[in-house]
């Protein structure tokens, strides 16, 4: 069973495929931006939207962190969301071609269903609720880029907030008592990924300590994100060259065992210059 919501960001117009350049692969050194607290100690907040006149877009700040980054190319096979709290799905069917990716109405219509179907066998859920999407583009002009800000998308609190802001109270209440996870459905648009590539840390690798909560504050309400902080033993992966029927599944949260993924965009100093990278991500409240 499936419900969609209609939170999106509208996507900017995909360009053609480009010639594709060398796919950069294997292990690489990178730099990372974790979280550095605000100088006054105060909560830390960030701002979806424009903000109010006066205030930042957000009152922290990054840390730079070198890194490697190891490739699960070939590994596919080791990773899962009950454990890493990421997992790599191949050879996936698609019916929504680039024109689709250029209207809401037809990603909702044409792409949702394939992300519906993908969860529910992946994870042997009972119930999936689609509630937004994003593209990103790293093209002049685009609505959202690539983050470069390690992150998580909800924390517990706005995980439970995000049950009760879609489902009806009783019916909340009630899927409150299950397991209840938010995963996000990643895939390129522009195939293969050759530069921004999304890094993920393998959750056992970084303890809740490293964990900070910030309000992520929309015009009409306030949930709340995770900021990570760099810590020693973090193990950091990265898919490469993702391909069209390449999936990447991505663990915010889990009531139950409790993993959640950290990510980030990064820049690979192997990508070609000017190289670009058109993704989409579509975010689902997972019951059972």
């Amino acid at each position: 069973m499936t419900t969609t919501q209609t939170q999106t960001a509208t996507p900017s117009t995909l360009t053609p495929h480009p010639s594709i350049p060398k796919i950069p692969r294997g292990p690489v050194t990178a730099t990372l931006n974790f979280y550095q607290p605000p100088p006054d100690a105060s909560k830390p907040f960030n701002y979806v939207e424009t903000p109010p006149p006066g205030h930042p877009q957000r009152n922290y700040s990054d840390k730079e962190q070198t890194l490697t980054i190891h490739d699960i190319r070939n590994r596919e096979a080791e990773f899962n969301l009950n454990t890493h709290a990421f997992a790599a799905v191949q050879d996936v069917r698609s019916q929504a071609d680039r024109v689709v990716f250029n209207d809401d109405d037809a990603i909702k219509r044409v792409y949702y269903p394939e992300v519906e179907a993908l969860l529910l066998k992946a994870t042997g859920a009972e119930r999936i609720l689609l509630f937004d999407h994003t593209i990103r583009l790293t093209s002049p002009g685009a609505n959202r880029a690539p983050v470069n800000l390690v992150h998580i998308d909800q924390t517990a609190a706005s995980t439970a907030q995000r049950v009760r802001f879609h489902l009806p109270e009783a019916e909340a209440e009630e899927a409150l008592k299950g397991r209840y996870r938010i995963i996000n459905v990643w895939r390129p648009l522009s195939p293969p990924i050759v530069a921004h590539p999304l890094a993920f840390a393998d959750s056992t690798s970084v303890p809740d300590e490293a964990m900070v909560g910030i309000e992520h504050r929309y015009p009409d309400r306030t949930g709340e994100t995770a900021a990570v902080k760099h810590t020693e033993g973090q193990r950091w992966w990265y898919w490469s060259g993702m391909e069209e029927g390449e999936r990447l599944l991505l663990q915010c949260f889990d009531s139950e065992g409790g993993a959640r993924v950290p990510h980030t965009a990064f820049v690979d100093p192997r990508s070609e210059k000017g190289a670009g990278r058109e993704s989409i991500e579509v975010r689902a409240l997972v019951f059972g």
